[in-house]
């Protein structure tokens, strides 16, 4: 459940950040961001895959506990190091952060589901796997619930702040700055989510984008603006939900070092399969 919790919200996390701040910054459309925001993350999936047949190979031949608390270990360093990041990364420090993460999520699936199946007698396996599955499916669901709202608690702390100087430095009148900077911070992260220019989106209904001066509405609507705008108050938000990630799989990793299950008896094991000797018989005279 705790190994779930903290990767579960990686993903997502991860696109908003790449989405709404590092891909604008680096010259991409809003409108492209949500694609390519995926293919910068396909480090993650190739750790996963390299690592999770090879760690399912060792456990078989040296135990299950040391490779899967080394994963989920590996996975908590390397949410340490994503938080430690500048919010304007270089992308190999980050790709190697989230590779080592999906090597840390592949160490850490196989041994410990196998480590699951092994530890209760065989007319209990089926229940087993019911429960592993309830726990992982409910630990991802929740850690959507759990990240996004410490992500937007740590930005209504210090997003209208930052919103309000922003938008009044060019040229938008103090009250409604204030009334904009003021919106939930769902709106803003969902419109970057979606490919949408949130800054656009915040003001078009005000009709500013007609009065305002065309080299502030080509600045409040550029490329950069909302990035640079947000980058404080985000990178302060990915602190909490990092920090929240990272212990959370240090204390799985704890808790699969310190409790992990031991392998059901030997007379609790599936029976084999009956063999039945085969007669020949003489043919019949």
């Amino acid at each position: 459940l705790l190994g779930a919790i903290a990767r579960g919200g990686l993903q997502f996390m991860l696109v908003i950040w790449l989405a709404g701040i590092w891909l604008p910054l680096h010259g991409y459309d809003f409108e492209v961001t949500p694609l390519w925001a995926g293919i910068y993350m396909l480090p993650l999936t190739a750790g996963f895959l390299i690592a999770g047949p090879i760690s399912g190979t060792l456990s078989d031949r040296y135990g299950a506990r040391p490779f899967a608390t080394a994963g989920l270990l590996v996975a908590g360093l390397c949410f340490t190091g994503l938080m430690m990041l500048p919010i304007d990364f270089p992308y190999w420090l980050f790709a190697l952060l989230i590779f080592g993460n999906g090597i840390g999520s592949g160490l850490f699936a196989s041994p410990n589901t196998s480590a699951i199946m092994s530890s209760v007698p065989a007319q209990h396996r089926g229940a087993a796997s019911g429960m592993r599955s309830t726990f992982q499916n409910s630990g991802m669901s929740l850690s959507i619930g759990i990240f996004f709202s410490l992500l937007v608690a740590g930005l209504a702390n210090t997003l209208p702040r930052a919103l309000t100087v922003g938008l009044t430095a060019q040229g938008v009148p103090l009250a409604q700055a204030s009334t904009i900077a003021h919106l939930p911070p769902v709106s803003t992260v969902f419109a970057a989510m979606l490919g949408y220019n949130p800054v656009h989106n915040l003001l078009a209904p005000t009709g500013l984008l007609n009065t305002l001066p065309s080299l502030h509405v080509a600045v409040l609507t550029g490329k950069q603006f909302f990035p640079i705008l947000i980058a404080g108050p985000f990178h302060h938000a990915l602190s909490i939900v990092f920090t929240a990630a990272a212990l959370m799989a240090f204390a799985g990793a704890a808790v699969s070092w310190f409790f992990r299950g031991k392998p059901a008896p030997e007379t609790d094991q599936e029976p084999a399969a009956p063999v039945l000797d085969t007669v020949e018989t003489a043919p019949a005279e």
